[in-house]
């Protein structure tokens, strides 16, 4: 699609976005920007063997931001047409107070990236093609263990489209795909119960779901569940902690990831609001946050604000090199934005948000950690968390692991909780493996009352000292 494919579809034209513009800065605002959004979603659930609930959802609307300074006007409608457009920018520029001093320069188009490539748009797969996907997932559940006594399968896919212009002539336009299908069964032993689940998510089509990731779905569903049978507690206490490669990365999210948003530094709230420059972490430390990766989940060809994503360097090498920034705060602080304006939909104003954050490789063998470890944990999965972005205190809930002793693997454990601060648990990572990978999962994350997908990955990292909580 082009851009006057863009414009077609949202029904205006590229004067009717200029005129609305030029209403939202009717009253002398700096700077004004307009989102355009049309989402449509497909739900099906089955549980055990029928399909008991499906939904479709579409959403339209557009969002007028107007800036002055460090204020914010924001507005938005459901109905796309020029007179209400103009009404709701007018609702946007009473943010200031004088008249306009701004020329709107003729518009731009820009042509983002393309970093998810799909062969087949959801909106030509019907519901008929995607059933056989969650009855032969739901058969291979039942047949894998006979201590399973109940299943739940779920298929979700959506479509969005965005156009952006703002003030400054720029125009551009995305096309975002997104799917996951999600399994959780419930198994059953000597009165005994236990339930997990596993799920794959990303920007994808349907030719992800493959014959090998239907077999990945039901084999990781029905292992993870079936393991806390023979699971226990660990003691508690303050010991090593090693966290596992792929979903471990959900802790570097919430502890560390958050209190880099710039936002937080801009307030002084997050305590990295001084360690621009500093070191933070051993020399082979180094995070991003990336929106470039091919089809992954938190992936965006462009931010909610327009801008190009990136390859973020938060800590590089342990020394702290970015926030990341959204316009507001790269005009605060001087820089370029990084990419990382997002919304959940038009509905909201953009704020700074992580795309995939994840740990980079280190010099370690997985195997070398493990052994290194006297007395601790390793940490796989995780469910619940809380943090205090200010200070970085975190408690996470660790739902699957293994209790390591004198350097080897020794028994899984469950449902322990894992105590720490965010900075210092960077200070105290001794060793970081080569195994890096990134989560296939769908995640979520909530800020300001917004949710956003992402996705975050880690190599095998030992931690030297976290608070564990057992019996």
């Amino acid at each position: 699609m082009n851009l006057q494919d863009y414009l077609n579809l949202f029904g205006v034209s590229q004067e009717t976005i200029r005129q609305v513009i030029t209403e939202g800065l009717s009253k002398g605002g700096d700077y004004c920007d307009i989102f355009f959004q049309h989402s449509s979603s497909d739900y099906i659930g089955l549980e055990d063997n029928d399909v008991n609930r499906a939904h479709s959802n579409i959403d339209l609307g557009v969002g007028i931001r107007v800036l002055n300074g460090n204020q914010t006007g924001y507005s938005f409608t459901e109905v796309i047409a020029p007179e209400t457009m103009k009404k709701a920018a007018h609702t946007a520029a009473n943010i200031a107070n004088s008249k306009s001093r701004l020329e709107i320069p003729v518009f731009s188009e820009h042509k983002p990236a393309d970093y998810y490539r799909i062969k087949t748009p959801w909106e030509k797969v019907e519901i008929d093609q995607k059933i056989p996907y969650l009855q032969r997932i739901n058969q291979k559940v039942f047949n894998l263990d006979s201590r399973v006594i109940k299943s739940k399968i779920s298929f979700n896919n959506s479509t969005t489209y965005i156009l952006f212009a703002n003030s400054e002539g720029r125009i551009t336009y995305d096309y975002q795909p997104m799917s996951q299908i999600s399994v959780s069964c419930i198994a059953e032993q000597n009165g005994q119960r236990e339930q997990d689940s596993f799920n794959l998510s990303g920007r994808r089509g349907i030719e992800f779901f493959t014959e090998l990731n239907i077999e990945r779905l039901a084999n990781e569903a029905v292992k993870r569940t079936v393991a806390l049978f023979e699971a226990g507690k660990p003691e508690a206490g303050e010991m090593e902690v090693v966290l596992a490669a792929g979903s471990s990365g959900i802790l570097l999210h919430e502890a560390i990831g958050h209190g880099m948003e710039a936002d937080f530094n801009r307030k002084e709230i997050s305590i990295f609001s001084d360690k621009i420059g500093k070191a933070v972490a051993e020399s082979f430390v180094t995070i991003v946050d990336d929106g470039t990766n091919a089809n992954v989940r938190g992936s965006i060809n462009i931010d909610d604000e327009g801008n190009d994503t990136e390859k973020t360097y938060l800590v590089e090498n342990g020394i702290m090199k970015s926030y990341l920034h959204d316009r507001l705060s790269a005009k605060h602080y001087g820089v370029k934005p990084t990419g990382s304006g997002r919304r959940e939909s038009f509905r909201h104003m953009p704020l700074p948000r992580m795309r995939n954050t994840y740990m980079l490789p280190g010099p370690h063998k997985k195997d070398e950690i493990i052994a290194s470890v006297k007395n601790g944990i390793m940490a796989e999965t995780f469910t619940n968390g809380q943090v205090m972005i200010g200070g970085g205190d975190f408690t996470f809930y660790v739902k699957s692991g293994y209790l390591i002793k004198n350097g080897k693997i020794e028994r899984p454990i469950k449902d322990v909780n894992i105590i720490g601060n965010g900075p210092e648990v960077l200070k105290n990572i001794t060793m970081v493996a080569d195994d890096f990978q990134m989560t296939e999962g769908g995640w979520t994350c909530g800020k300001d009352g917004q949710g956003v997908p992402v996705s975050m990955g880690l190599p095998t990292v030992k931690v030297k000292q976290l608070t564990v909580g057992g019996y």
